[in-house]
């Protein structure tokens, strides 16, 4: 691995110790941050399902208007790379936790507005305007959000504990995405369904604002990373992270990228996309049809800390390899249980999310492995947030879009074609690269 150029002065470490962060207020504070980011994420995939077609692209016909809600739901993902290199910046050059507390700000703020925002019927055009400039703040805000959790987690981690450490910050994903369909659920339960598009809807995105003030004092409470310290005593900061990045590792972001493709696109065949299957096309009532995604987001969390112990006692790559495979085998499957009615979908839902669950307790510290401490925030950001370009930001519509004129073999073709994406450069990446 290739190290940026420093150069180590004795008299530059510090003359007094520096506050060493507890391993329970540093997990809590990098499990509560993503849990936060992701709610605000998910309550928007929730919501381009249910109500944004019908308020802000009342023009069109359903399908057309619910492709154009997937539309704007892929925003974010290209606005998480730029996120990942202005937070990572300033998370390589000043620090981890001031960028962490602007990144949280960042999501939170967008995710407030949106439950403000006019409809279509009121204001026209302008609505689903802002609404895409609200997700372009969402993903902003996540694009610097994701790695500096990560890098909390792992730069505080002790020897042999990495992919443990590195597995709370992940599970924020199962943990938001239980949160926010459970408040749908629990709102469809006390309104009926036209008074949850007339107003409901911008409940979960309003009260955010709560979770945002609790993130924020968790975040306030942690010290910088011991990792982050030493590398500033021992002046290894360099001028424009991204510009090394890019240059130094271009195979590490490359590699990074396509490793975690299959994640992204599992994910989100998984949710967003199986939530409007199972809606529009199956017909399902929508509070199953959360349900269902309530169980996914459960089994989800119950395979990220089993994973990440499996992966400290035999191996990162070898259990990449192996859960990468069996996403393979699983793709054969997709269309038969999606086609078996209610429960097949049951069934899919929880076996997408075991597998998620797998792949993705792993995928942090795996993203954030080949970087030096100097450009780690932004390699590991940049990488994560290029593989969610390329893996997820087109999913839900790709994924519509495959079913409806080809089938829904398709759509296993697609998740397979994935799956084997990512194992060739798993495979390609030397054992220091995962």
């Amino acid at each position: 691995m290739t190290e940026a150029s420093r150069s180590v002065s004795p008299s530059s470490e510090p003359s007094a110790p520096a506050h060493v962060n507890s391993p329970a207020r540093v997990l809590t504070a990098s499990l509560v941050g993503t849990t936060i980011e992701f709610f605000d994420f998910y309550v928007y995939a929730t919501a381009a399902v249910l109500v944004f077609p019908t308020l802000f692209f009342p023009n069109s016909d359903p399908m057309t208007a619910l492709l154009a809600s997937f539309a704007t739901f892929s925003i974010a993902f290209f606005a998480r790379p730029m996120g990942a290199v202005v937070f990572g910046h300033f998370g390589d050059r000043i620090g981890r936790k001031a960028t962490l507390v602007a990144a949280l700000l960042t999501m939170g703020i967008s995710t407030v507005i949106i439950g403000l925002l006019p409809t279509y019927e009121q204001i026209g055009v302008a609505a689903p305007l802002l609404l895409a400039l609200c997700r372009f703040g969402q993903g902003f805000g996540l694009g610097g959000e994701w790695g500096g959790a990560v890098l909390l987690a792992t730069e505080n981690a002790p020897e042999g504990k990495r992919n443990w450490y590195a597995m709370f910050p992940q599970l924020g994903a199962p943990v938001g995405l239980f949160l926010s369909s459970g408040i749908f659920w629990l709102l469809l339960h006390v309104m009926s369904k036209d008074a949850l598009v007339a107003w409901g809807w911008r409940v979960p995105f309003i009260a955010s604002t709560l979770l945002i003030g609790v993130g924020l004092w968790v975040r306030f409470s942690i010290s910088e990373t011991p990792a982050f310290r030493k590398a500033m005593a021992a002046h290894e900061r360099v001028a424009v992270p991204v510009k090394e990045v890019f240059g130094k590792y271009k195979r590490s972001l490359f590699l990074g990228t396509f490793v975690a493709l299959v994640t992204f696109v599992l994910f989100y065949i998984g949710t967003a996309w199986l939530l409007s299957y199972n809606v529009k096309v199956l017909q399902i009532p929508f509070i199953d049809a959360l349900e269902i995604q309530i169980l996914g987001a459960v089994v989800f969390g119950i395979f990220i800390p089993l994973t990440a112990k499996v992966g400290d006692k035999i191996g990162r790559r070898l259990s990449l390899i192996v859960i990468t495979i069996l996403i393979a085998a699983f793709s054969f499957l997709l269309p038969v249980l999606l086609t078996a009615g209610e429960t097949g979908v049951a069934i899919f839902a929880a076996g997408s999310m075991a597998l998620m669950g797998m792949t993705y307790a792993l995928i942090g510290a795996a993203l954030a492995a080949p970087f030096p401490t100097s450009v780690r925030y932004t390699g590991a950001s940049l990488t994560f947030n290029f593989a969610g370009i390329v893996g997820a930001s087109l999913a839900p519509y790709a994924a519509t879009w495959l079913q409806t004129n080809y089938g829904m073999a398709a759509v296993g073709y697609y998740l397979g074609l994935a799956a084997v994406i990512t194992l060739v450069c798993i495979l390609a990446s030397g054992q220091e690269e995962v």
